[in-house]
C-alpha cells in the first residue's frame, strides 16, 4: 500500500501528467484539496472511487484515512491543487506517514504560474532584464518572515508570481510601484485554465483599478515584471549573428 501525493495541475484536466492521469483513472480512495482542485479534475475518478474533502479535514483525520486503507491494502490518492510542493502543506503529512511506517510518493504538476504565464501568452524570463522568477504570497493567516516581505523581494526587479493574493492587488501594487514603476507590467489571473478563468492585464499603475471592476478572489494569482512585455530586445538565441555549441553565426 502507498500514498501518492499527485498534482492535479492547474485545473484543465488535460493539463494532469500522463502518470496523474493514470492514477487517478486508477484510483479507489482519493482525498483531494476541497474547491481548490477543479471538478473537472476529480471528474477523472472512477464513479465507485472513495472521495474524502480535506477542507473538512484536519492531519489527524487524513493520516486516519490512510491507516484505514493500509488495512484494506488499498492504495490512496493525496489529490493537492498546482503542484503539490508549492504551499501543498506535504511536509507534516509525509511526517505523519513516515510515523505510521506507509510509503508513499510525490507526483508532480503544472503549477497555476506557468498556467497563468500560458493564459498571458507571456515568458517569465528575458535575457538582461529578468532572468529570475520568485514564487511568493502576501502575509495573511500565515505570515511571512520579515525578511521575505515583498518590499525586500522587489529589491531584486526579478519577475514576481504572487499566489494567494488576489484580493489585495492594491496593497500589492502600492508595494511594488516604487521599485518596478507604475509602468511595469502586471497581471492578474484567476482561475487559470478553468472554464471560468478570468484574466486581466495592465500596469502597476492601473491594475488596481481593473481588478476592482471583476471578481477576483484570494486564490487569484498576481504576476508583476518587466520580463511580462512584449517589446523588449530580442535573446541572442535565435539571432543569425550568433554562434553557440551547435550552430556558427552568419556575418551581418
Amino acid at each position: 500500500m502507498k500514498v501518492f501525493f499527485v498534482g492535479a495541475g492547474p485545473g484543465n484536466p488535460e493539463l494532469l501528467t500522463v502518470r496523474a492521469d493514470r492514477l487517478l483513472r486508477n484510483c479507489r480512495i482519493c482525498i483531494y484539496a476541497g474547491s481548490l482542485v477543479s471538478p473537472a479534475v476529480v471528474a477523472v475518478l472512477p464513479d465507485n472511487a472513495e472521495r474524502h474533502n480535506s477542507a473538512e479535514m484536519n492531519l489527524d483525520e487524513i493520516l486516519a484515512v490512510c491507516r484505514s486503507a493500509r488495512e484494506r491494502e488499498i492504495d490512496v490518492i493525496r489529490l493537492h491543487s498546482g503542484d503539490p510542493s508549492i504551499y501543498g502543506a506535504i511536509r507534516e503529512q509525509m511526517n505523519g506517514l513516515d510515523e505510521l511506517g506507509i510509503a508513499y510518493e510525490v507526483v508532480p504538476g503544472v503549477s497555476a504560474f506557468q498556467a497563468s504565464a500560458a493564459a498571458l501568452k507571456v515568458e517569465l524570463t528575458a535575457p538582461e532584464i529578468a532572468q529570475t522568477i520568485i514564487l511568493t504570497r502576501t502575509s495573511g493567516r500565515t505570515p511571512l518572515p520579515e525578511e521575505q516581505d515583498l518590499d525586500k523581494l522587489a529589491r531584486s526587479h526579478a519577475t514576481l508570481c504572487i499566489y494567494l493574493s488576489g484580493h489585495k492587488v492594491g496593497e500589492v501594487t502600492a508595494a511594488l510601484v516604487p521599485h518596478y514603476g507604475p509602468d511595469c507590467p502586471a497581471a492578474v489571473v484567476y482561475h487559470a485554465s478553468w472554464p471560468d478563468e478570468k484574466v486581466v492585464a495592465g500596469t502597476l499603475g492601473d491594475i488596481a483599478g481593473k481588478v476592482e471592476q471583476g471578481e477576483f478572489g484570494q486564490t487569484s494569482l498576481i504576476l508583476v515584471g518587466r520580463a511580462l512585455a512584449r517589446d523588449i530586445p530580442a535573446s541572442k538565441l535565435y539571432d543569425a549573428a550568433f554562434s553557440h555549441q551547435y550552430r556558427k553565426g552568419k556575418p551581418s
